[in-house]
């Protein structure tokens, strides 16, 4: 049940990150920039003041990787684990000879 919550919180946050990542404006990459037009000396361009929609990134970036970590470790432990208690087949015995 854990795992099924986790689940749909790591879909919600890997949704909400593509959302803030497509709202963000470009930092200087169009094509004058490509070939040396750029108006900025620095090696990445020029950087402005966090927004709101940086931080947001950041934070949800982190809750992605988090995420995917917690997801990962829980989905080793097993079909058992993760259905609730539900026993699978019961294990074959081999005749003794």
């Amino acid at each position: 049940m854990l795992y099924y919550l986790g689940t749909v919180l790591y879909v919600l946050v890997c949704l909400l990150l593509l959302l803030v990542v497509l709202l963000q404006q470009g930092k200087g990459g169009d094509m004058a920039s490509a070939f040396g037009g750029g108006g900025s000396q620095t090696a990445f361009g020029a950087r402005g003041g966090a927004t709101v929609l940086t931080k947001a990134t950041t934070v949800l970036g982190v809750l992605f990787m988090i995420g995917a970590i917690v997801l990962g470790v829980m989905g080793q432990r097993g079909p058992s684990s993760l259905m609730g208690g539900v026993k699978g087949p019961a294990p074959v015995e081999q005749p003794k000879k």
